[in-house]
């Protein structure tokens, strides 16, 4: 992909990428925060150039305050605060905003010097991922919209496709941070298919997870193993799992979160005895850190549950999403270009 660029530009992109993997990160752990403070829709306007700034005097607080009284999730649910109290959800969603401007800032300052210095034609996977984020700008307003005409909250949907894009920008940012590293060829490779599967698998768990967070299933049967007295949710039918509607029901997202959760632990134990029984000695490092990491998004999910969704765990366990989509795209890098 970059075998044409010299040596000098490479670690320049190299660096570049890596500085941008972690900005998306903390956007999507500030995200994770906004929505869990239920700040999201406390800024009712888009502002593409006059929000970069934050109000600078009462009146405008006053004005921002005023639009937030005409939604429904002030007049049902926030119906006694107060300006000091929506200034607290204000600052979640403005810098959720702010990170969001600075991330395209970020990525298009230097992509216009490598361009200049490169040339178009070797950038344009790079092209592809700017074009993912000024996208995703637009899905995130799409998502807000949802919440401001009828409902107190966004719709999971949009929530998810929202958070769903996230992973993808920071995938493919990691990717091509992958792709300027040297890594030895080798000859045996565990099949395509079960790795690329396994990756899908955590993609769709992300999937999940945030219709978990968009319908607070998360607050609900607050047990574990156990989702109350059983292991399948006791105020559903099992044939509802087979319907579109499960997806819109918080017990039975819970459910699917939870039972996706050990799938992705058996297939990771059947990668791991795939690579030590057939000594593929290049994957003993990324499968075992790829374990470490499910086994602490488990943990964290767990307690999650447990804590009724308290901020602190379910902000962790987000964050360890990231970790996980990381070392999982590292195992299927090192799996098929080492």
């Amino acid at each position: 992909m970059y075998t044409e660029i010299n040596k000098k530009f490479k670690i320049y992109i190299s660096n570049w990428l890596l500085f941008m993997f972690f900005l998306v990160s903390a956007m999507i752990v500030v995200g994770g925060l906004t929505r869990l403070t239920d700040s999201g829709l406390s800024i009712t306007k888009w502002e593409f150039f006059k929000g970069f700034f934050p109000p600078m005097n009462n009146a405008s607080w006053l004005e921002y305050f005023e639009s937030y009284k005409q939604i429904p999730e002030f007049k049902i649910q926030n119906y006694s605060m107060t300006l000091a109290e929506f200034k607290v959800i204000f600052w979640w969603e403005w810098a959720h905003r702010f990170f969001g401007r600075i991330i395209g800032l970020a990525f298009l300052i230097p992509l216009i010097f490598f361009t200049i210095k490169i040339g178009i034609k070797k950038l344009y996977n790079l092209y592809f991922i700017f074009f993912l984020i000024c996208f995703q700008g637009f899905l995130g307003w799409y998502m807000v919209q949802s919440g401001l005409v009828n409902n107190i909250d966004v719709s999971h949907f949009r929530l998810s496709i929202h958070l769903f894009f996230a992973f993808i920008i920071l995938s493919l940012i990691f990717w091509n941070y992958l792709s300027l590293a040297n890594f030895q060829q080798k000859d045996k490779k565990i099949n395509y298919y079960l790795p690329e599967f396994f990756l899908l698998l955590i993609f769709l768990q992300i999937i999940i997870g945030a219709f978990v967070s968009g319908m607070d299933a998360g607050k609900i049967y607050n047990t574990w193993p156990l989702m109350g007295n059983s292991y399948f949710p006791d105020d559903n039918k099992f044939v509802n799992l087979f319907k579109v509607s499960a997806f819109s029901d918080p017990s039975l997202v819970q459910y699917l979160h939870r039972n996706l959760a050990y799938i992705i632990f058996i297939i990771y134990i059947a990668i791991s005895f795939i690579t030590y029984r057939y000594k593929f000695f290049y994957l003993f490092k990324p499968v075992i850190i790829l374990g470490l990491i499910i086994i602490l998004q488990i943990v964290l999910g767990i307690l999650t549950v447990l804590s009724g969704a308290n901020i602190l765990t379910a902000s962790l366990h987000q964050f360890s999403s990231i970790l996980l989509i990381t070392s999982s795209l590292y195992f299927v890098y090192r799996n098929r270009f080492s």
